[in-house]
């Protein structure tokens, strides 16, 4: 694609122009001049370039002399400041201090701000003193001269014209470049050297929610805030020096996590993209703990075999010891503790496999307060009678994607640390809250000791353990793992009474059908049959595609689509139903549905990307998916 000529062009035009031409912005920053300007006052290159302020070239020429004699200068430039910030059209004809003439027409522009063109009108002016001077002696003379100041104004409308060409095409150029900058889905900046916003699209309190809109003119410390900015200001440095430079932080406002890329425009600024990559995030999350995962089953899956065997042959030559004539009588209490010894082992390598190997992921629309419910339920007859279990009441309104059975497990094992920890009397609380739309977090708290230096550094790691015999070091880390499969996050920490553990998952409301007009992307006729009458038989109507393009077509054309059930592996294309899925998000609910292994990397960024239904499934589990309502 060749680039866009129209800018330099414009330019060229611009200098090619006979008056001095300046475009000031609404914050009285220089956006274009022209050569003649330049050339006219005799001004240094800062204050032709772009972002100059107008107080600077006033305070220049003032002290220069350009407006004669001025007793106090600082004054004078506050006057013309002020002036300007309340703009309004006028033309004037001014004298300089080298003895030349100049008129001044300024007009202001609709989005802001002015545009002013310095005529040079000596020549002018020269003419119309001799012909006051002659009119009475030299009425010829005076025709001629009336005949040339009739040419210099015929080419003065010219330039005018062109001129006025010049601002349209301008004012098109901004307009197109600001279309572009607000169709794409990051946040498009520009600041200059002081870190103040010269350009913005409306698109920072969509990326980083909580933030203004209009930014024009503020500086990106303050729009940013401390935290924010402080993650960003080293990168942002880097590109004021020339360096090219990028920056990843986890927003505290929003709780999304921000990429940032710093570019040096050339001239002192720096331009900014910023993007929000929470989802990007989660799913690269997920995928690293799923190659840990398959890394961990390669390298302990023939050692447990080994050791099962080993374990095996332990118990049986026990059990022989054991049954033998005339052993002594401490031999019995040492069989039995090798015998204990070795079914622990058992239960370990159980444990293990069960960390290693893990089971799929079965996301289902799930009431927050009902699973509290289940897991206070479940845990209250584990606990000790002088130790009690606090639920918080949640407030979320609808049902949510999650595993129910892995989140309750997942509870479960912190709840059962707090107890122990706690001992026979205390108070544990579980809580769940909405972060910033982002994330859904439970946090478990309790009156025990609290985590020690080396539990919070240590605790989801595999085999550590405070409990000395008693623990397996197993039960952190596997709900560590599940929480990371799931795109979220685990954090140890302490508060005001003893440990606080949060676990975070991505919150992602379950979808709401009922009759609804539901589209069918998969490829192979026969299971497209099959899912169409399982789809109908829930009392849905059904529009079918069999790819990723003819489905974004039926979704542009028909707006009542509700839905979209799409398998991931599309043969009529390269295009995946993850590609579709990642399309749609955040205009239609999308359920991908493949027979890919969990541990398959597609599979894992499908997960990430919306619910996944592994094939052959069957009817109840596609409506554990999907929350039901009568309709109105």
């Amino acid at each position: 694609m060749q680039p866009d000529p129209s800018p330099s062009l414009t330019a060229s035009g611009l200098n090619l122009i006979a008056q001095g031409m300046t475009i000031f912005d609404h914050n009285l920053r220089l956006a274009v001049c022209n050569a003649p300007f330049q050339q006219m006052f005799d001004l240094p290159d800062a204050l032709v370039t772009p972002g100059a302020t107008f107080r600077e070239t006033i305070t220049h020429l003032a002290m220069r002399g350009e407006y004669g004699p001025i007793d106090d200068i600082d004054a004078f430039v506050q006057e013309r400041v002020d002036q300007a910030r309340n703009f309004e059209p006028h033309y004037m004809e001014r004298t300089r201090a080298n003895g030349r003439t100049i008129s001044v027409e300024g007009s202001p522009l609709p989005q802001g701000g002015w545009v002013t063109v310095y005529t040079d009108i000596s020549h002018t002016k020269a003419q119309e003193a001799l012909l006051r001077a002659r009119a009475s002696e030299l009425s010829e003379q005076v025709l001629e001269h009336t005949e040339a100041l009739s040419a210099t104004n015929r080419q003065l409308a010219a330039t005018v014209t062109a001129l006025e060409e010049a601002k349209r095409q301008l004012t098109q150029t901004e307009a197109r470049t600001r279309l572009t900058t607000e169709m794409m889905p990051a946040h498009i900046a520009h600041v200059d050297r002081d870190g103040r916003y010269i350009f913005s699209n409306r698109k920072l309190n969509t990326v980083m929610p909580g933030r203004p809109a209009d930014i024009l003119g503020m500086s990106i410390a303050d729009v940013l805030g401390d935290f924010a900015y402080g993650r960003i200001a080293p990168a942002l440095t880097r590109a004021y020096q020339g360096e090219a430079s990028v920056a990843e932080f986890t927003d505290n406002a929003s709780a999304r996590r921000i990429r940032g890329a710093f570019t040096p425009d050339g001239t002192g600024g720096v331009y900014i993209l910023s993007m929000d990559i929470t989802e990007e995030t989660q799913a690269r999350v997920a995928l690293q703990q799923t190659r840990r995962r398959t890394l961990a089953a390669q390298m302990t899956s023939g050692l447990a075999h080994d050791f099962s065997n080993l374990l095996t042959i332990i118990l049986g030559l026990q059990s022989k010891l054991a049954r033998l004539p005339d052993l002594p009588d401490e031999a019995g209490g040492l069989i039995e503790g090798t015998l204990s010894a070795t079914r622990r082992g058992g239960e370990l390598l159980n444990a293990i496999a069960d960390m290693t190997a893990g089971r799929a992921m079965r996301p289902a629309a799930t009431e927050i307060a009902t699973l509290l419910g289940d897991v206070q339920t479940l845990a209250r007859s584990t606990l000790p009678a002088d130790l009690t279990l606090k639920v918080a009441p949640c407030h979320f309104d609808g049902q949510f994607l999650l595993d129910p059975g892995m989140v309750k497990d997942s509870l479960l094992n912190l709840i059962l640390n707090a107890r122990d920890a706690c001992g026979v009397q205390g108070q544990i609380t579980l809580t769940a809250s909405a972060v910033h739309d982002t994330w859904l977090e439970f946090t478990v708290t309790d009156s025990g000791p609290g985590f020690s230096p080396d539990a919070l550094e240590h605790g989801c790691d595999p085999f550590f353990t405070t409990k000395g015999s008693e623990g397996s070091g197993l039960g952190l880390p596997m709900v560590y793992d599940m929480t990371k499969r799931a795109g979220g996050d685990l954090k140890l920490g302490n508060g005001d009474t003893g440990a606080r553990v949060r676990l975070r998952l991505p919150l992602r409301p379950a979808p709401r059908i009922s009759g609804a007009l539901v589209l069918l992307v998969e490829d192979e006729p026969e299971l497209r049959q099959h899912y169409r009458d399982m789809l109908t038989g829930l009392g849905n109507a059904v529009i079918e595609a069999a790819g990723v393009d003819e489905a974004i077509a039926l979704t542009a054309d028909l707006p009542d689509i509700r839905l979209v059930l799409s398998d991931v592996n599309l043969g009529s294309g390269s295009r995946t139903g993850v590609d579709l899925a990642q399309q749609l998000a955040g205009t239609l609910p999308v359920i991908l549905m493949t027979s890919l292994a969990p541990s398959d990397p597609l599979y894992q960024m499908a997960s990430q990307t919306a619910p996944v239904l592994r094939k052959p499934f069957l009817a109840r589990d596609l409506t554990a998916l999907l929350q039901t309502e009568a309709a109105a």
